[in-house]
């Protein structure tokens, strides 16, 4: 089924997304292919202490946010930030559907539906739309 409205929440390790409507809701999970660790600046190792961005998995989210109308990016760190990047950079047209990016920390999947739902009866308000309240 496809869905006006997605969530995902990502960090570098899984993304949790959910495609919904006022009554129904689908959820998937992508889990990062990359198995590096962020390093700390004091370990005394060299470099920036960041793990290189992992383009195969950004990819995995854009492919599961498929046909959605309109999407939230939410999580607690950079991973949202480097999905937008991605977005732009190899899938303008899903990067155009984005509507918010958000800090949100990690919430359950029951507590994802309903900020989302929330979010959009908002935001479908602010344009005049009726999005979820119609359906």
């Amino acid at each position: 089924m496809t869905f006006k409205h997605a969530i995902v929440w990502i960090d570098h390790a899984e993304a949790h997304i959910m495609a919904f409507n006022a009554e129904e809701a689908e959820a998937s999970q992508v889990r990062a292919h990359s198995t590096h660790k962020k390093q700390h600046l004091k370990s005394g190792k060299p470099g920036s202490g960041h793990a290189p961005d992992d383009h195969a998995y950004y990819h995995e989210v854009a492919q599961a946010l498929g046909d959605s109308g309109e999407i939230l990016i939410v999580g607690p760190a950079g991973a949202k930030l480097a999905l937008i990047k991605h977005l732009h950079k190899h899938d303008p047209g899903l990067a155009q559907k984005v509507v918010g990016v958000e800090t949100v920390d990690h919430p359950s999947d029951a507590q994802l539906l309903a900020y989302a739902r929330h979010y959009f009866v908002g935001a479908d308000r602010m344009r005049g739309d009726e999005g979820l309240l119609k359906n």
